[in-house]
């Protein structure tokens, strides 16, 4: 259930990295148990991390204050609806729900435009801008057999 104190939080974390200057303007809590166990805020530019926007930050330090790699029983607050890097990272953390304040058009007219990266997911891999292409399929394919097999695997 929304608490607004917990996206006033995460709203408060992309203002101080905007103050700071620590990185763009976005934050994001996980909470568990009406408890905050993770925090984030945007840190591209300190850490010249492409990754570190302020979900997977909050991911990461969620998952490491709860010891898991899995966020079930969790929500995830967002200053900001999440970029699609963030929301894949947020579907493979497996939280029960996401809330976040502004959405991507705001985030487009403050200079954050993630539409491009919608269309590009659309498009066959070698047509994208940054061509892919596959190679040594053959060779892979063992690997994810012996998973298949693995009696020691963690499934996730």
């Amino acid at each position: 259930m929304y608490k607004k104190e917990f996206m006033l939080e995460a709203i408060a974390l992309s203002h101080k990295c905007l103050e700071n200057g620590t990185g763009g303007p976005f934050g994001a809590v996980i909470v568990k148990d009406d408890k905050i166990v993770g925090r984030g805020s945007n840190l591209v530019t300190t850490h010249n991390d492409p990754t570190a926007h302020a979900e997977v930050v909050a991911i990461r330090d969620a998952c490491q204050n709860l010891h898991t790699f899995q966020l079930t029983g969790c929500e995830i607050y967002t200053s900001c609806e999440p970029c699609p890097m963030c929301l894949g990272a947020i579907y493979w953390a497996r939280p029960d729900r996401i809330y976040y304040a502004a959405d991507k058009n705001d985030a487009a007219d403050a200079g954050f435009d993630d539409s491009f990266i919608y269309k590009e997911i659309e498009l066959s891999p070698n047509l994208r801008k940054i061509p892919a292409s596959q190679h040594d399929k053959n060779n892979a394919i063992p690997v994810f057999d012996a998973w298949k097999l693995s009696e020691s695997k963690t499934d996730y």
